[in-house]
């Protein structure tokens, strides 16, 4: 085992050059730009103070860039996992900025632990037990509870809430104090940034540049808001208007250090820190195979388990809170030219120059301009497309996705993604619970067998063969076994029966208990249990049993030699 295997910058960085330095170095100057107010405003959006985000978005992208697999992945605040990270704060009732902050170190840090723990585990395949449908309806409603959250600031009022209800009724309830500077500010960032996103880029393309460029450019548009309406707030007083503002940015970085939690606060957190961990590396993992892939690279799941797990720990001691992949920042990441994970650890160079020496500027940005990039930033992760895709394709896949949206809207987000995951499994085994089962015949003149209810068939009334399309375990053995017995018994009953397995994957000892069942049952009606095309893991634990020495007839290699010897007899 080498020690590569868990720093990959022991791999890379051997092959760093000054071309790749160079690569790395435009995209950072490029993603610095953008996280500045992003980062600002995802540590507003999680209830933090601005700095905080700028705390999370230093030490972690150092850490990524020693443990993780991805060139282009730039960890960070992002939106879904702030709005977590607000939401379980909450309930802790903390008055006190200092132990607030403190908590959500805390739980970045039992984020990171878990993460750290899965990754030595080799836990990647985490990722496979929660369904997109739930995670992109979980994302939807988030987005949805993030943009409708973020309307108080835009229109200058306080609003409370942590569900769609209640968000909508504070903002009924708040509608006679409306700020009007506010709401100007407000709207014009919405409007800019709104343009930026969809014409900006073609503006640049006409004027020259390459489309990958115009694109990158386009996606720093926030920093012109951010410059433009700090100037305004600043120069016509409009703080004094009652715009509220950022206010006083401490400069530098909070002392090293962890605050020692007592275990009640641990024992709080420890659900949602699980919840935000698998939220985050599902996310992470996504956004870093889909840019892996443009490449033809690939990222170990398993590695990026300890990524992430280092840059949580990393945010934890350095006053931040939960981190992980972010899309936007990733793609214009990847956009801007990134040829290593070193670009991170250039950008987080640069975040601790802004967090040093560019703070005390941003005394006087509204934070109606936060409020805004916010919206803008999350309306491209609401696909309310996908209700209808997955209403016309399985409505299995329409209930999970509906109850995560709507639960997630109507009591908050843990709720939301906890029960669109519950459900999921449940429909998992729901569905294999019933699998589906044909009765399959010889295609004439082949050597292929086919369901015979959709195709024209050779059969025989001497035997019945069930082809089985699904493993076999202990929701779905009893079913499987009154299914067979089931068809057995009808008119004419067969001499022969012949289960096939080429779908069976697995034979649990529930299913094997049921097979021993049937085919002692079977046996009394006169009937002879086979089996044909069973797979050689399932073959070997069959062997290791007694089953094959009851069984009363015989395992074929393939079913038309089941057949051939069968309907001979």
């Amino acid at each position: 085992m080498t020690l590569s295997r868990y720093l990959p910058i022991l791999d890379w960085g051997r092959r760093y050059d000054r071309a790749a330095f160079g690569s790395d170095a435009l995209a950072a100057v490029i993603v610095t730009i953008m996280l500045i107010p992003q980062s600002l405003a995802y540590a507003l959006l999680a209830g933090l103070p601005a700095e905080v985000g700028l705390y999370a978005s230093i030490l972690p992208l150092v850490a990524y860039a020693l443990f993780g697999t991805s060139k282009a992945l730039a960890v960070g605040p992002v939106a879904v996992v702030s709005l977590m990270t607000a939401s379980a704060l909450a309930p802790l009732g903390l008055d006190n900025v200092t132990e607030y902050v403190a908590a959500a170190a805390v739980l970045a840090a039992l984020s990171g632990l878990m993460l750290v723990a899965m990754g030595l585990l080799r836990m990647g395949f985490i990722a496979n037990f929660l369904s997109h449908p739930v995670i992109s309806g979980f994302i939807t409603a988030s987005g949805l509870l993030i943009a409708v959250g973020q309307v108080q600031h835009i229109l200058g009022v306080k609003a409370g809430g942590h569900s769609l209800p209640e968000m909508f009724a504070g903002l009924w309830e708040a509608r006679g104090d409306i700020n009007l500077p506010t709401l100007v500010i407000g709207l014009a960032a919405l409007g800019f940034l709104f343009w930026t996103r969809k014409s900006l880029a073609r503006l640049l393309i006409r004027a020259g540049l390459r489309p990958s460029t115009a694109a990158t450019l386009a996606r720093v548009g926030p920093i012109l808001v951010v410059v433009a309406t700090t100037v305004a707030t600043w120069g016509l007083g409009l703080d004094g208007a009652g715009v509220a503002v950022v206010g006083a940015i401490p400069a530098g970085l909070p002392p090293l250090g962890l605050p020692l939690p007592d275990l009640g606060l641990v024992s709080a957190l420890l659900m949602p820190a699980l919840l935000i961990s698998v939220i985050g590396y599902v996310e992470s993992v996504s956004v870093g195979q889909t840019l892996a892939a443009k490449t033809r690279d690939r990222i170990d799941p398993n590695q990026e388990l300890l990524g992430l797990g280092a840059a949580n720990l990393s945010s934890a001691v350095s006053g931040g809170y939960p981190v992980t992949g972010g899309f936007a920042r990733s793609v214009v990441n990847f956009d801007a030219g990134a040829a290593t994970p070193a670009a991170g650890a250039l950008t987080a160079i640069g975040l601790l120059g802004a967090a040093m020496y560019l703070t005390p500027l941003l005394f006087f940005l509204p934070k109606a301009t936060l409020a805004a990039t916010i919206i803008v930033a999350v309306l491209s992760l609401i696909d309310l497309a996908l209700v209808k895709r997955a209403f016309s394709y399985a409505w299995a896949d329409f209930a999970a996705v509906m109850a995560t949206i709507l639960l997630t809207l109507a009591a908050g987000v843990e709720t939301g993604v906890a029960a669109g995951v519950i459900l999921s499994l449940l429909l998992f085994v729901w569905k294999t619970s019933k699998p589906h089962v044909a009765e399959v015949g010889r295609v004439p003149g082949t050597e292929h067998f086919r369901n015979i209810l959709r195709h024209k068939v050779d059969t025989d009334p001497k035997l019945v063969t069930l082809r089985i399309d699904e493993s076999l375990y202990f929701a779905n053995a009893r079913w499987m076994e009154d299914m067979v017995l089931a068809r057995v018994a009808t008119e004419p009953r067969p001499n022969h029966l012949v289960l096939m397995c080429a779908a069976v994957n697995e034979i649990d000892l529930s299913a094997l208990e049921s097979l021993q069942d049937l085919n002692a049952r079977l046996r009394d009606m006169g009937v002879t249990m086979h089996l044909s095309e069973v797979k050689g893991p399932v073959m070997d634990r069959l062997q290791r049993t007694g089953f094959l020495e009851e069984l009363s007839g015989k395992v074929f290699l393939t079913q038309n030699a089941a057949f051939e010897a069968l309907t001979r007899d």
